[in-house]
């Protein structure tokens, strides 16, 4: 397995420790010695190797610096984890408890969006709303599985979420009303696509939601094509406005203003700089997963327009952030000072276990994404788990059980991956999309590059 990751970004040498999660911007020499010793070359072959062009000295405090930094844990560190089986066992077997919910609190929606995962908000099902006494009791059901855990997070997720608006100021009242006495706190989140967003709905939001997601692809055109009204109409003249309009009230902060790129607009950067250019501070594009047969879906073939795109984007937003005019884009975003916790590195977003989506009928699932198939049906929240082999089975899963994870140089950031793509695309929860992974590395890439390049 290797142990460190190389490469060569914006003008940078860059090198990954991976399992220490140091990060090492080096030069040219220093770059060679690392690789050397990473395939295994003898100390006494790498300086003569060398020496021809940097110098039997230079490369001897060079080669002598790396020792140090493999003496410190900083370079060529052990996996403490898989040195460690018994860990990752106990990791797997680990007793979890429900952090988080993400309420389906409508099962319709105002747009048609071509992409829509959830069949315009039927989820292969009728059309409903949350009643506001099934989001009372998913808020019980939380607070009675998060053991001692204070802060808890629940998403009102849809279709479109203000098609339910009364409903979603009664759970959020409810909830507030169980905190104290429960010793709990709650972390209210919403997704729009902002159709029904007025002023009254800005004020409640953002005196309640922790964090708003405003979905907005990107340029005009491209936004029209995939989020239209059912009539054909485009919505992106109704919704931006708005959308500036809340970000402003907001202090532009907790919000993420979520595209989605597609086959038709692999020139996606553009539409980052767009939404930039708006002036929004904080921005999201994330790929479409969709089935090959659809024409807007992403394909092998497209990967090498995709990293050129998220290179073009990381040097703009370089440029940028040294002019001033910088802004924040989600999946550049990582945290190289420690990072989360271990559960977090080894297993991801905790869906299954620590996370759950609820239906308007108050079904539980492991997450939105697999919502209406019935064998993820886990229970209710008036019952609470009856399957407690669907939750074991996602709680069985890490970067170590799966053998692309093993051996990918991103698996502590990237966590594993997306189970629901996963059982999209092969069927299987425990292996990993590699059209998804593949973009997931070169993000990791740029992220660290930008980090790189703002502190040296």
């Amino acid at each position: 397995m290797s142990l460190v990751h190389q490469y060569k970004n914006n003008g940078c040498n860059i090198v990954l420790d991976i399992n220490s999660g140091s990060v090492h911007v080096v030069d040219d020499m220093a770059y060679e010695i690392i690789e050397a010793i990473a395939q295994g070359m003898d100390k006494s072959l790498v300086i003569e190797k060398l020496s021809s062009v940097y110098g039997a000295g230079s490369v001897q405090d060079g080669y002598a610096e790396c020792e140090e930094l493999i003496c410190g844990g900083q370079l060529f560190s052990k996996d403490v984890y898989e040195a460690c089986g018994q860990e990752i066992e106990a990791f797997a077997k680990r007793e979890t408890v429900v952090k988080a919910l993400c309420l389906h609190i409508a099962h319709t929606c105002n747009l048609s969006c071509e992409y829509c995962f959830a069949e315009e908000g039927e989820y292969h099902g009728q059309r409903a709303v949350m009643p506001a006494d099934v989001g009372k009791q998913a808020l019980d059901f939380l607070v009675a599985n998060s053991g001692s855990r204070r802060n808890l997070e629940v998403d009102f997720f849809g279709g479109e979420p203000l098609m339910n608006w009364q409903a979603v100021q009664e759970v959020v009242e409810y909830g507030r009303s169980l905190e104290e006495k429960n010793q709990k706190k709650f972390r209210f989140t919403l997704t729009t696509n902002g159709v029904l967003l007025d002023e009254e709905k800005m004020e409640f939001l953002n005196r309640e939601m922790a964090n708003v997601v405003l979905s907005l692809d990107g340029r005009p055109e491209v936004h029209d094509r995939m989020r239209p009204f059912p009539n054909g109409a485009g919505s992106y003249d109704l919704v931006l406005p708005k959308f500036l309009e809340f970000a402003r009230k907001r202090g532009q902060k907790d919000y993420y203003v979520r595209g989605t790129f597609t086959r038709h607009n692999l020139d996606f950067s553009k539409d980052v700089l767009h939404l930039a250019d708006l002036g929004f501070k904080q921005v999201s594009m994330e790929p479409v997963v969709a089935p090959e047969t659809a024409d807007y879906a992403i394909r092998q073939e497209d990967l090498p327009v995709i990293f050129e795109e998220y290179d073009k984007l990381a040097r703009e937003m370089l440029k940028r952030e040294k002019e001033g005019r910088g802004f924040q884009f989600f999946h550049f975003m990582l945290d190289l000072s420690g990072g989360p916790c271990v559960y977090k590195r080894l297993s991801g977003c905790g869906s299954g276990t620590e996370y759950l989506a609820v239906t308007p009928w108050g079904d539980l699932y492991p997450c939105h994404q697999f919502v209406g198939a019935e064998d993820f049906r886990m229970g209710t929240v008036y019952e609470g788990i009856q399957k407690p082999k669907i939750r074991e089975k996602f709680s069985s899963y890490n970067v170590y059980t799966k053998p692309a994870c093993r051996e990918c140089f991103a698996r502590f950031y990237c966590s594993g991956g997306c189970a629901a793509n996963s059982y999209n695309f092969y069927g299987d929860i425990g292996r990993a999309y590699e059209i998804g992974c593949a973009m997931e590395k070169k993000r990791v890439e740029c992220a660290i590059m930008l980090k790189a390049a703002t502190s040296v």
